[in-house]
This record gives structure tokens, C-alpha cells and sequence, in this order.
């Protein structure tokens, strides 16, 4: 009997052995895709069935060795729905745990300085990423916008420019509501505080930072753009910003005109003093700055010397030379 026992002990243990070592190698070795797999968790996927999609796409060796973990750790329910990409070796421990966390595929978009909301809208829809008709209602819709912490009539300015990271499939509200918090995110209490003490509140803050924006792509003049501005305001002077004016004007054709600056509008700053009605575009962080630190100048007058750059005055004489220097010898 004994001598039996033995026996079938010697026998036993190695295929005790070689089973450990198959369940070891498809528990905790990883696995690495021969190329990039994409899969989709749908609502109502079981685990069996997305187990064995890992499985058949090569981003796992054993589909019953994720739903063992999965019952071990009594996650099997938790799974998120989404696309996933798998590009990168891994175990079936990992794997689970980024269908726990909902580590979906990303895609990116890039919202550039100084976009206005109609060109932000329109990369949003034509990415495929939102539909127009929905934002445009969203953007102008006065109880979504409060709700974003935003005292606006629309979120023209408080979409912040950045590259974003999300999920695709996404709806049009989170995505507006995330560029909003990117916005906030960056707004900080001392910078309000700075910019009250120059007389403007929040709104006025990105106003007059959109229009430094759109003024200047240079990120070293935008604090002596910024102290043009704030000179003017002080003596009461109309700002006299083309980038207004063409906010203003409805399918401007790129060509702005007598008529134009002569044509009455709230975004009119040749005839209207102060700052118009609203931001014009999104200003970035550079900008946001310079709003609310202007240079210690008396410069009132700028103008662009076709380099990018811009020359800087302090009196109306000193401007027209410039002028003559800058602009009608490269008209001729």
C-alpha cells in the first residue's frame, strides 16, 4: 500500500508541477499583441465575452485566466465600456485592471490661441468629435453656461486653448464642460485679485486678454500691447482695434475698410470707448497674464512693422512717422 502511495506521489507531483507552471505562465506572464488591437467594450458585454475577444486578438493567452482574476478579485461586473487599445505587452492582471479603470483609447484635439468659438466649433464637428448643431446651441444656451460657473451670454473666451486628451464618443457637454474647467483651472485667485485692482473683473479680464491675443502672436510684446490698452482706457481713448471691428462684422471677407471701421457696432472700438461687450477669441495663458500685468509704459499707439513685431508710441506724431516707415512703404 505504502509502496503504492509512493508510486502514484511520484507520478502525482510532476503533473501537479507542470499544471502549476502552465497556470503560473498564463496568470502573471505577460503577453504582447503581435500588432495594435483595438476592442470595444459595448454596454452589456459579459466578461466571458470580452475574455475571449482579448483572448482571439492575441492580447492575452487565456481568456479563462482573466475571468479567474476577475473572480478572485470579484471585479468581474466592474469592466468599463469603451474602445480600448492594446499596443504594449502585458499581463492578464493589467489587463483587467485597465478595463476596471476604464483606461479607454484617446484621441486629441488642439485648440490653438486666439480662436473664436465659430472656429472652435466648426474643429470640434469637423473632427467628428461633436455635432455642430448641438454646440451651437450649447455655447449660447444661458443656464448650461452658468452652470459652468461662467457670467457670460456665451462661452466666447472660456474655451481654453490646449490639446486635449478624451475619449472619443464623448457628448457635446462634457467636452465644452472640460475646456471650461481647463479654463478655471488656470484663472487663479491672484490673478483675479491683480487684474480687480486694474478695474476689471473677470469678464473684462478675458476680453481685453482675447483681444492682446489676437493682436500679437509674440508672447514678449504682449505685455506692452497689454499697457497700450490700459493707457487708453485710463484717458478714456477708444481702444481702435481692428480685431474688434471684424468681430463685428458678419462673413468678412478678410479685407477690412473705411466703411467698416465707420460702421457702428458693440465691437466697434473706433467709435466706442472702452471694452466691447465681450472676448473675441481665446486667449491663452500669456495672454491672461499680460491683461492683468500690463508694462509700466505710456505708449498709446502700436503698429505693425510686417515682421510680426510692432513699433511702439507714445505720442500721435511719433505713431504717423511709424506708420509712414511701416505700413504705406510696404503698401507701395
Amino acid at each position: 500500500m505504502r509502496r503504492i502511495f509512493i508510486s502514484s506521489s511520484l507520478i502525482l507531483l510532476p503533473v501537479l508541477l507542470i499544471l502549476f507552471l502552465i497556470g503560473y505562465n498564463l496568470i502573471f506572464t505577460s503577453q504582447s499583441p503581435e500588432e495594435a488591437v483595438h476592442i470595444e467594450v459595448k454596454p452589456g458585454s459579459s466578461l466571458t465575452k470580452v475574455a475571449t475577444e482579448l483572448q482571439t486578438s492575441g492580447v492575452i493567452r487565456s481568456a479563462l485566466a482573466l475571468k479567474i482574476i476577475a473572480r478572485w478579485n470579484k471585479s468581474g461586473h466592474q469592466i468599463q465600456t469603451g474602445k480600448y487599445l492594446f499596443d504594449e505587452s502585458a499581463t492578464p492582471s493589467e489587463v483587467l485592471d485597465r478595463l476596471i479603470r476604464g483606461d479607454v483609447e484617446k484621441v486629441s484635439l488642439t485648440i490653438p490661441e486666439g480662436f473664436a468659438l465659430q472656429q472652435i466649433i466648426a474643429r470640434l464637428a469637423d473632427a467628428g468629435f461633436a455635432r455642430r448643431e448641438n454646440l451651437e446651441a450649447l455655447v449660447y444656451n444661458r443656464k448650461f453656461i452658468n452652470s459652468l460657473g461662467i457670467a457670460a451670454e456665451s462661452l466666447e473666451g472660456y474655451l481654453f486653448p490646449e490639446t486635449y486628451l478624451f475619449a472619443p464618443g464623448i457628448d457635446e457637454r462634457t467636452l465644452l464642460r472640460m475646456m471650461v474647467n481647463q479654463f478655471s483651472s488656470h484663472i487663479s485667485p491672484e490673478l483675479l485679485l491683480t487684474a480687480k485692482k486694474l478695474g476689471l473683473n473677470q469678464h473684462q479680464l478675458v476680453t481685453l486678454a482675447s483681444i492682446i491675443e489676437k493682436e500679437t502672436g509674440v508672447v514678449e510684446e504682449m505685455p506692452l500691447i497689454s499697457s497700450v490698452f490700459h493707457n487708453r482706457l485710463k484717458r478714456n481713448i477708444p481702444l481702435q482695434t481692428d480685431p474688434t471691428v471684424i468681430y463685428g462684422i458678419k462673413n468678412f471677407d478678410g479685407n477690412i475698410t473705411r466703411k467698416h471701421l465707420e460702421t457702428p457696432t458693440p465691437y466697434n472700438t473706433y467709435l466706442t470707448r472702452g471694452l466691447p461687450p465681450g472676448p473675441i477669441a481665446s486667449p491663452g495663458l500669456a495672454a491672461l497674464n499680460a491683461a492683468a500685468h500690463p508694462a509700466a509704459t505710456k505708449y498709446l499707439y502700436f503698429v505693425a512693422r510686417g515682421d510680426g513685431t510692432h513699433q511702439f508710441s507714445k505720442t500721435l506724431k511719433e505713431h504717423n512717422s511709424a506708420v509712414r516707415q511701416y505700413q504705406l512703404r510696404r503698401r507701395k
